[in-house]
């Protein structure tokens, strides 16, 4: 075989090589995304803190989510909480940490389509939907205070967590290693695959950040080999009420919300908000 045919052999194998693995990323794009966890993390979570019940809602195409809502003892109303898990995240652990992570407040944690005991199958459009109706939903409960409603995200869900407080007025807003885009960290770990045309699910929170008016507290992990501190550094550039971004010591991308330091530190940071948001009583003198 002669050079120039050896080369145009190459070429065409790496070619062939390269479409096919084009392809591979286009149609199983879902599964690298989305990793549904469908075991319970907590067999039987219960909040020390709160009222808990297990919740059954339908999303606005019917599809059922299941999760829980957990209420403080005190008569209400109170301010609340709706939190979106990561990527791989069954959320029934929250149930179990709400008492140090959301001291007083209500909380709504559901399990996204696909995991958990929810219905349906991951996806961008259908997530951020459903969270504004969770949002919603939690917002008419009797014992809640609508305009002390929080949106907490982890890592995948802190994109949802960003388009959920564009759409609802969230009164403050945590995001736990968050990203500037999907898309972003993709065209980063596929070098050379045109990623732009073939990801649906972009979760472009760098977007949307200029456009979240409420106080939005960043976490990052000491350590993270999934979403670098550059991405996280290009999102906060672009939120324009950042009250804080810290990283937690001697934390990674999986263990960071289950430490101490960082639960106290949620906390503290949404008992600040919400004292500081709420309303003055009746008879309290205003200025004229």
């Amino acid at each position: 075989m002669s050079t120039s045919r050896k080369v145009a052999a190459t070429v065409g194998a790496v070619g062939l090589l390269w479409a096919g693995m084009v392809s591979m990323i286009a149609a199983g794009q879902r599964k690298l995304l989305f990793n549904p966890t469908l075991i319970r993390e907590v067999q039987s979570p219960r909040s020390s803190g709160h009222r808990t019940r297990a919740v059954v809602l339908r999303a606005n195409d019917g599809t059922r989510l299941a999760g829980w809502l957990m209420t403080p003892n005190m008569p209400g109303p109170h301010p609340a909480v709706v939190y979106f898990g990561g990527r791989s995240e069954e959320v029934s652990w929250v149930v179990r940490d709400a008492g140090t992570l959301f001291p007083g407040m209500a909380v709504l944690a559901m399990n996204y389509r696909g995991y958990g005991d929810s219905r349906g199958e991951p996806g961008e459009e259908h997530m951020v939907e459903d969270g504004c109706m969770l949002f919603d939903w939690l917002c008419g409960r009797r014992n809640v205070d609508p305009k002390r409603v929080a949106v907490v995200g982890r890592s995948l869900g802190s994109g949802v967590a960003v388009q959920v407080a564009k759409e609802r007025p969230a009164q403050s807003v945590v995001l736990i290693t968050p990203y500037d885009s999907i898309l972003a960290l993709a065209q980063r770990r596929f070098k050379g695959v045109p990623v732009s045309y073939l990801l649906r699910h972009r979760f472009e929170s760098i977007k949307y950040a200029s456009l979240l008016s409420a106080p939005t507290y960043v976490l990052r992990a000491a350590t993270d080999d999934v979403v670098p501190h550059a991405h996280t550094d290009q999102l906060v550039a672009k939120l324009t009420r950042v009250h804080l971004d810290e990283t937690i010591p001697a934390s990674d991308h999986m263990n960071i919300p289950y430490l101490p330091a960082t639960q106290q530190k949620i906390a503290q940071f949404l008992t600040l908000q919400f004292t500081l948001a709420q309303p003055l009583p009746d008879d309290t003198p205003t200025a004229a």
